[in-house]
């Protein structure tokens, strides 16, 4: 059976997770933005926390793991390439590694880049994978430690998964993403679509997180530095996708 995710919206434009394994009764939070929603969604559903899942550490993902520690004394589990700069784990994972919520166990997957010692966890049975600020809806983590070619590593990691992947990121930034991201693809039917869509769920105060990989590759232009139409649009078709995808971020920062 798969697990139960619920999409918990945190300060001003962050996301938790929450992945539930009704058989056994476990509970994951993926990230700790703030105890104060996560609380209240854990109380209304009657779960218990069993694990929390940490991403990275910038404190917009970690902020309200002593608060909920407090009432909900899970394991927590991060990077063991960061456990320097994380609160203190119980279990510290590193890529290829597994984590059992319930009756399903979650890939650890190292996508630095971001930050280094980033990772994200991925569901397989349930058709999940819990990125934060790695790939993100219409875009990717802002490169703070990370290289470009870090980065599209990771990003190539991510885009191998099966396309009816669930993406579950850090953050309410689709729109202005989407605003980007048609700069430097702007023939992309698709991506005009989607663009529109964004605008009416926010219209309408509905998250447009979590996507579905199969929305990222064929909008997301930081997974289409491969693609001629992405790269003939920012003046260098047939250049190594590393150095594409690194133009785009450049490019992103200074929007």
């Amino acid at each position: 059976m798969p697990l139960e995710i619920v999409t918990i919206p945190c300060l001003s434009d962050n996301y938790a997770f929450l992945a539930h394994d009704a058989e056994s009764g476990k509970t994951a939070l993926v990230d700790a933005p703030e105890a104060g929603p996560i609380l209240k969604a854990l109380e209304t559903r009657g779960w218990r926390l069993s694990h929390i899942l940490l991403t990275h550490h910038h404190w917009d993902h970690v902020d309200g793991l002593g608060a909920i520690l407090a009432e909900h004394p899970a394991q927590v589990v991060g990077a063991a390439a960061d456990a320097e700069r994380l609160p203190r784990l119980d279990m510290q994972v590193s890529e290829g590694d597994t984590v059992r919520v319930g009756g399903e166990a979650g890939r650890v997957i190292d996508v630095s880049g971001h930050t280094v010692g980033h990772i994200a966890f991925h569901f397989p049975e349930t058709g999940v994978v819990f990125t934060a600020d790695s790939l993100m809806a219409l875009g990717c983590g802002r490169l703070f430690e990370g290289s470009a070619p870090q980065m599209w590593a990771s990003l190539q990691k991510l885009a191998a998964l099966p396309r009816d992947t669930v993406v579950c990121s850090g953050h309410e930034y689709t729109e202005n993403n989407g605003k980007f991201a048609i700069t430097v693809d702007p023939d992309n039917s698709a991506l005009q679509a989607r663009i529109k869509d964004v605008a009416a769920m926010r219209g309408h105060g509905e998250a447009t997180v979590p996507s579905s990989l199969g929305q990222e590759l064929d909008t997301n232009p930081f997974l289409r530095a491969d693609d001629p139409g992405v790269q003939r649009a920012v003046g260098m078709e047939g250049a190594d996708p590393v150095d594409v995808f690194a133009e785009i971020r450049a490019r992103k920062d200074r929007f």
